[in-house]
């Protein structure tokens, strides 16, 4: 669908950020911000509603001024009010704004007489790409929501970007909106488009990403590989009724990381499930079950920040109370 454009230089990262910081007063709503997002790659960015995520897609899209840092696009720095560095890059924030009655294909015509070079054919290809093509003589307000931000998705392909940024884009989508959006991202990974997907659903970003970076109170906290987060470890999961007790009692294994108490059962991290039940049983505490698996995000967000208790988890199994925690660069960006 897409290919390198031979406008922008083929590097290997095709959205930077140095330093990038914006503070509203005495706030800082992003403080010293460094990304490096590759080309070709599905990137995360991901942090709860209020971390600074929509103000960095702001900066990153000429839409206001940093106070301090540099946003680069394809190696060019975003000036606001100076749109010749985001020539390639196609944009969702939200809810999509659209006609409702007119139809999802008059929808894409309107938007295309702004670039002479997208024609009819342009707009049948990416309502295809999208999954509309059979509905695309529907009025757009008999669209469910997950039909609407498919359509934003497709006026945002128009143009064929390089680089497509997405602030939030399966909000108040049921689960099966949120695997349609997931698909056609990776779709466009695989055709060689660049994908920016900032959210609070960790459970989304795990699933379609291959890097990310996250955010807590306007700071980085964590970034790299989705595998070099997870660190390929392994979760112990128990189930009893003295969940308290074994808590306390896992806390003096040597080589635990986190214990995780959660409703009838503990995540322990760091120790094989051997050494978890021999412990307690020592302790006079017997698990009703005992089960191994790999580390998730949530975890990850929840081991680096200290939190144990009182994460808000939406659906998808995302965490939206992230705090300020310790930071792990990926020295590989």
């Amino acid at each position: 669908m897409n290919g390198c454009s031979e406008d922008f230089p083929n590097s290997e990262f095709v959205l930077e950020t140095s330093g990038l910081t914006k503070r509203f007063g005495p706030v800082n709503a992003i403080s010293d911000l460094d990304l490096a997002v590759r080309r070709g790659e599905v990137y995360g960015f991901i942090g709860p509603n209020g971390s600074g995520k929509t103000t960095t897609i702001g900066m990153c899209l000429g839409l206001m001024h940093p106070t301090s840092g540099s946003v680069r696009v394809f190696g060019q720095e975003v000036i606001p009010r100076d749109t010749r560095a985001l020539r390639g890059v196609g944009s969702l924030m939200g809810t999509p704004g659209m006609v409702p009655s007119m139809s999802g294909r008059k929808n894409l015509r309107l938007l295309a007489r702004i670039r002479p070079e997208i024609d009819a054919v342009r707009v049948e290809e990416v309502l295809d790409f999208v999954g509309l093509a059979r509905a695309a003589s529907r009025r757009v307000k008999g669209y469910s929501l997950g039909m609407r931000q498919r359509l934003g998705l497709g006026a945002a392909l128009l143009h064929r970007p390089e680089l497509l940024i997405l602030d939030e884009p399966t909000n108040g989508l049921d689960p099966a909106g949120m695997r349609e959006i997931r698909e056609l991202l990776r779709r466009l990974a695989d055709e060689g488009v660049t994908v920016f997907l900032s959210t609070h659903l960790l459970h989304e970003v795990e699933q379609v990403c291959d890097r990310v970076t996250m955010l807590a109170k306007g700071r980085q906290v964590a970034q790299g590989a989705v595998a070099q987060l997870l660190g390929g470890g392994e979760t112990v999961r128990i189930r009893l009724d003295e969940v308290a007790l074994a808590a306390n009692a896992l806390s003096s294994l040597p080589g635990v990381t986190a214990v995780r108490p959660k409703g009838k059962w503990l995540e322990i991290e760091g120790v094989p499930s051997k050494a978890v039940v021999v412990h307690l049983v020592e302790h006079g505490v017997v698990p009703e079950e005992v089960t191994n698996g790999r580390a998730d995000l949530e975890s990850v967000f929840l081991n680096l920040t200290g939190e144990r208790e009182g994460a808000d988890i939406g659906a998808g199994g995302g965490a939206r109370l992230f705090p300020e925690g310790p930071v792990l660069v990926d020295s590989a960006a």
